[in-house]
């Protein structure tokens, strides 16, 4: 007889399910309480008029500017644009260290990770000196020849989206790396036996195969990178400003915690609704590889 089909085992095994249960409720009340209080206080001040009575003018409001549909664009831009930036340059990054040796592979995977041990505020800054006009990079091309005059590469989107991507490529590299090391390398062999291409390998094999990956660091860096604040901040210059910048200008000039509110809800209904189109696009994808693998 199996152990799934012996009754004594499986309640055994649901008794210790209920105490490990039992023993971490204590700390996820706490991380409930943390997470939903304040969520319940900015839904109860959205609605709350500076005379404090209960409307639904801060809706009608923000909802109804234009300020707030050009930062919603302007987020969805950012985070889209970062996104596929890191596809173009973490995944190939990630095979060629997938496909390196053990040793190798974990030294440059270390340096790879640098940038996440070091401040984002000192690393804003430092594209910040780069970036400008009369920054390092600059000087180098027009000091090369390259360019007649320095390249507007900061206070704009251009140098938003490069330290974005700088701050979110390892984050995005991390599940990718993983799910190319895990890929069987006798696949790879019998692949290349039978005469396909190295872009034939990598298109039928190694993106099929690693497509989790793809999936977990494309949602990590969506999500994430929707409430980035600091870095349009600083390498936007004034020019580029997501929601984020948004609930904070309506906050230190005009002090309105009910519109300021209003947009933080409408920047968590954004990221659940994009968490759950990834999320389901996932399903569908794992769903139609399996329908496949039974015909």
């Amino acid at each position: 007889m199996s152990v799934a089909a012996d009754p004594a085992l499986a309640a055994d095994g649901r008794r210790e399910r209920r105490f490990f249960l039992s023993l971490s409720l204590p700390a996820l009340f706490i991380v409930g309480l943390a997470a939903i209080l304040p969520l319940l206080w900015i839904v109860r001040q959205s609605f709350l008029t500076t005379a404090g009575q209960y409307s639904v003018g801060n809706y009608e409001k923000v909802l109804s500017s234009g300020l707030t549909w050009s930062a919603l664009a302007t987020t969805l831009e950012l985070s889209l644009g970062t996104l596929v930036v890191c596809i173009i340059l973490g995944i190939p990054l990630a095979l060629a260290l997938a496909s390196t040796r053990p040793r190798v592979a974990n030294v440059l995977m270390a340096f790879v990770m640098l940038p996440l041990w070091t401040s984002i505020l000192v690393r804003t800054y430092g594209w910040l000196v780069l970036l400008r006009r009369d920054g390092l990079i600059n000087a180098a091309l027009t000091g090369s020849g390259l360019t007649a005059e320095p390249l507007p590469l900061v206070y704009n989107f251009t140098g938003t989206l490069i330290g974005m991507v700088h701050y979110m490529l390892p984050l995005f590299l991390l599940p990718v790396y993983a799910a190319m090391r895990d890929i069987d390398t006798n696949l790879i062999r019998a692949a290349a036996s039978m005469g396909a291409t190295l872009g034939q390998v990598i298109r039928t094999v190694i993106l099929p195969l690693s497509a989790g990956g793809i999936f977990s660091g494309s949602i990590i860096v969506f999500i994430y990178t929707i409430g980035f604040f600091i870095t349009p901040a600083v390498l936007g210059g004034g020019k580029v400003n997501p929601l984020s910048i948004r609930i904070e200008r309506t906050l230190s000039t005009f002090q309105d915690w009910g519109s300021a509110s209003v947009l933080g809800i409408l920047l968590l209904v954004l990221m659940a609704l994009i968490a759950v189109m990834l999320l389901t696009a996932r399903r569908l994808m794992a769903h139609n590889k399996m329908g496949a693998a039974h015909a």
